[in-house]
């Protein structure tokens, strides 16, 4: 019977590309598509696009007294972020999926990775009846994409749903039962999971298909068949709904509602009960054996002695003790510095934050500095990469108050065939943190001996003459792929591409790769060898040091970050007159330099978190590789040499330009008194640093424009000056703002656009009214303490007179905001707001629309109920997937007082998850 399922699904599959081939595939978007709903012995799929109610009279067999079943799988749902159609439409041939599946991207591209390794070669692919054979293509030949013969297996064509469900299908013909499948690709978080302390049996079944397998993460709640056994799963987290209830007659009953089935009578039931985070429950169709969530795990993990494999295999690398060691005098390590790019406020502001408090720098909203591409200064290629954010119905993850399904392990070493389960699946090494220091670089390097696991390791350097020039980094690139891919073929376990040079002198004799660019090219080298899987990739850079250069490398291909620099910088702040100073006056907690250290890696974690956070994604694991990133400014080139798949939807700099960006950053020469460049990326340095959009000078020439003199306030002298000071507005200075603006620095795309009109002007008369238009006009969601008082209520009164409508943003408003001014003397003052002026009776501060936020800060009935309009805030818009943050010291009394909470205390909204969702 199994031999004759593995024919029909590789028939189906040859099917496909008949299908394809003759213009009939799904993916080939008409209407003539071909889609087989099932072809198996085991199990029917009647599906369609149609209403559930319809579906019987669409396939004659469900109006059949005749026809019976042990089981059946009903699954109802609308499409959301896809358009109806066959393929796509729910259950699929194995699973019936409720959700998202966030890591999409990353599993696609490894499940691709393997179908690289492949070990039959393609004539074997002919045969797909002999039972012997057709185990040899399922069991050896990995997913066996080869186009011509069998369909792929994957397609980021396909929805998530019809992905997870191919590769579960096929897990299922290699011998794998359902709930074994479903249990490698959507795993629970078993670690320190108190339900697990008596069967370590599950936890050893998780640890060996962790190495091997990246797991399939995001909201789901899965309901599965292979026709032997039905079970039903939720993910990790569990927020998904999933009832199930038990009958005197034997019969299960699972459902996402209570109340699905009508006809079900409360005295019938024997038993009740909900699936919790990453549980299953799943009934046997021959024995009829309902099985709960420990006894069918345990069940599958006893079949093979994982923990036995796991400890002769497993080579484990906790976290060591930091170094005190320097690795450069100050003059060479500040010259080291320059060359990878940090610049002043790097070591000022993140350094100092995440070494001293093991936190990142808390940045204010937006970002009015050029875009890399369009900066006359020099940039790293990791500023050419934007991240990308959970988006529609996929919703972000809090890492503070969801840690605990989180993880940022990673693994090292050679991952055997998922489809094989086999000893040597075991012999990996497994990262506690892919942040690794000194000590545990050399722990990693004890594994090669033979006595100690023997993984066989290299080193390859990306430095390259500096007098090759910008067009040597080419050839550079090349060599270190050549290298890698001989390295891995003979054997090598373990890749370590490193740009550390050992002193000065090779320093100035030579540059290096950029480690984006050198880790990314060696990735795809390797995956287009069939050799990805074969390997692990540490990157041993000076130019990673905030979470956001870490978030690319891993997610370009490295399995783990070694930032000698940045550690190397760590002992420099550490141990300068100016920290140690600052520590003894208590402006910095005093640590000790392992404590800074580890203050370093922990902000470096728990960022890496925040950026997984955003996708939805637990596992750092899943993020590797997946690429979760939109580039910039980058060329053709570089897309296609390191960052092959990555959404790029305007051109840029070559790796040449990159190479030539590189070594402008150079220093002129090393000196104990060199000092590194203050770039001004993020606060504005006058003449010499980084342009910004919002500058102090720009800001006086719209003052003066509109005759705002900011030496004038309540607080100050406004009563003794003529008008409260305010000048006569002036057409003049206006345009001169004007003509600042646009003379100004190219800093985004849209400033290369201009409108290019083919036709004559409307008439104005023609026009709507400028009073209707501004009635479409809205602010942007800025929260009181975002923004001062006076600048908040100021926006509400003068968007309330226009007719538009103001955001509260979250943090709630004061009471005395939702009604009119009716208090206003003949100078424009108003008791009631006595810092304002200019105010008119039937002056409104209440802004128009009042947000909910999932912190709740400040929403009261009163704050609902004077709304004219309530946004629910179901993705930040700011800082998407982050959550709002007020920083303590800008947390007031009366701040304070409307959000309910302690004046100083900083106040994080978690991202917006189930409790909204």
């Amino acid at each position: 019977r199994d031999g004759f399922e593995r024919t029909l699904y590789l028939v189906r599959r040859r099917i496909a590309v008949e299908l394809h081939d003759a213009g009939l595939g799904w993916e080939d978007n008409n209407d003539d598509e071909v889609y087989f709903a099932s072809f198996s012995s085991q199990t029917i799929v009647y599906k369609g696009m149609v209403q559930g109610c319809v579906l019987p009279q669409f396939y004659k067999d469900l109006q059949n007294p005749d026809y019976t079943t042990k089981f059946v799988i009903y699954h109802r749902r609308f499409s959301t972020n896809t358009n109806p159609r066959w393929p796509l439409a729910q259950p699929m041939r194995v699973v019936g999926h409720n959700g998202e599946i966030n890591t999409l991207i990353g599993n696609v591209n490894w499940v691709k990775a393997r179908e690289k390794s492949k070990t039959l070669p393609a004539e074997k692919l002919n045969d797909l009846v002999d039972a012997e054979n057709t185990d040899n293509i399922v069991m050896l030949c990995n997913t066996q994409d080869v186009p011509n013969v069998l369909e792929p297996l994957v397609d980021l064509n396909r929805s998530d749903s019809a992905n997870l469900d191919a590769v579960f299908e096929l897990m299922t013909k290699s011998r794998h039962r359902a709930p074994c499948a479903l249990m490698s690709l959507v795993p629970t978080a078993y670690e320190n999971e108190p339900s697990l302390r008596d069967n370590p049996e599950i936890v050893d079944f998780y640890k060996f298909h962790g190495g091997l397998l990246e797991a399939w993460d995001g909201p789901a709640l899965l309901v599965f068949s292979d026709g032997k056994s039905i079970g039903a799963s939720l993910d990790r987290n569990g927020l998904r709904p999933a009832r199930y209830s038990i009958t005197k007659d034997g019969t299960v009953y699972m459902m996402s509602e209570t109340g699905v089935i009508p006809d079900l009578d409360e005295a019938d039931i024997v038993q009740k009960g909900r699936l919790g985070p990453g549980q299953m429950i799943n009934v046997d169709l021959k024995s009829g054996e309902f099985k709960d969530n420990i006894k069918i795990k345990s069940e599958i993990a006893s079949r093979h002695p994982y923990g036995e494999w796991l400890a002769k295999g497993r080579k484990d690398v906790d976290k060591l003790a930091f170094s005190e060691e320097r690795l450069y005098d100050d003059a060479t390590a500040t010259f080291a510095q320059g060359t990878f790019g940090w610049g002043l406020e790097d070591i000022g502001m993140q350094i100092q934050d995440m070494a001293g408090s093991g936190k990142e720098t808390t940045y204010s909203m937006g970002d009015d500095a050029p875009i890399a591409v369009l900066s006359e200064r020099p940039h790293t290629p990791y500023n050419y990469l934007k991240q990308r954010f959970a988006q529609v119905t996929n919703p972000p993850i809090d890492p503070l108050r969801e840690g605990v399904v989180m993880s940022v392990a990673m693994t090292l070493g050679k991952k055997e065939s998922i489809y094989q389960v086999s000893e040597k699946g075991a012999r990996l090494i497994h990262l506690k943190s892919p942040v690794l220091n000194d000590a545990e670089m050399e722990r990693i390097a004890s594994f090669a001996e033979p006595e100690n696991g023997a993984f066989k390791q290299s080193t390859i350097s990306t430095r390259y003459a500096l007098a090759d020039g910008p067009e040597g980094i080419k050839k550079a690139i090349d060599a270190i792929c050549d290298k890698a891919v001989e390295d891995v073929r003979n054997g090598v376990e373990v890749v370590i591409l490193s740009d550390k040079a050992a002193g000065q002198s090779e320093f100035e004799e030579s540059t290096y790769i950029p480690p984006l660019v050198a880790v990314g090219a060696v990735h795809h080298r390797l995956i287009e060898e069939g050799l990805r899987m074969d390997t692990g990739i540490v990157m041993e850079t000076g130019s990673a040091w905030s979470t956001h250069h870490f978030a690319c490398l891993i997610g370009y291909g490295a399995n783990a970050v070694h930032p000698y620099l940045a550690l190397e910088t760590v002992k420099q702040w550490h141990g300068s007159s100016r920290t140690q100073s600052m520590m003894k006056a208590g402006k910095l907690k005093e640590t000790t330099l392992d404590e800074a250290q580890q203050n370093y890696r922990v902000a470096v974690e728990n960022g890496l978190l925040k950026i997984l956070s955003k996708m939805g994604i637990s596992l750092l694991s899943s993020y590797q590789g997946a690429q979760i990133f939109e580039a910039i400014g980058l060329g053709e080139d570089v897309i296609n040499t390191s960052l092959k798949g990555t959404t790029s939807r305007v051109g840029g700099v070559s790796l040449a330009d990159i190479a030539s960006e590189t070594v402008m950053m150079r220093p002129e020469s090393a000196s104990e008194k060199a000092k590194l460049t203050n770039y001004g990326y993020y606060k504005p340095v006058p003449k010499l640093g980084e342009y910004h959009a919002n500058s102090s000078d720009l800001a006086k020439l719209l003052h003066d424009a509109i005759g705002l003199d900011k030496t004038v306030s309540a607080a100050t002298n406004r009563d003794e000056v003529e008008n409260d000071g305010v000048k006569p507005k002036s057409v003049a200075n206006y345009e001169i703002f004007k003509k600042s603006l646009e003379s100004a620095p190219l800093a985004n795309i849209r400033d290369l656009l201009d409108f290019e009109s083919d036709r004559e002007s409307i008439p104005i008369e023609e026009v709507e009214p400028v009073s209707e238009i501004m009635k479409r006009f809205c602010t942007g969601a800025m929260s009181l303490g975002a923004l001062s008082r006076e600048a908040h209520e100021t926006l509400a009164i003068a968007v309330n007179r226009v007719g538009g409508k103001s955001n509260s943003g979250e943090g709630g408003e004061d009471v005395i905001r939702g009604k009119d001014i009716t208090d206003v003397d003949e100078k424009g003052r108003s008791p009631t707001f006595p810092h304002l002026a200019g105010l008119k009776n039937g002056d409104s501060a209440n802004s128009y629309i009042h947000q909910v936020a999932s912190g709740r800060f400040g929403v009261t009935p009163e704050f609902l109920v004077t709304a004219k309009q309530v946004e629910i805030k179901m993705a930040q818009g700011a800082k998407p997937g982050e959550g709002g943050q007020l920083p303590g010291p800008k947390v007031s009394d009366y701040i304070a007082t409307l959000r309910a909470s302690k004046p100083g205390v900083t106040l994080i909204s978690p991202p917006p998850h189930h409790d909204i969702y």
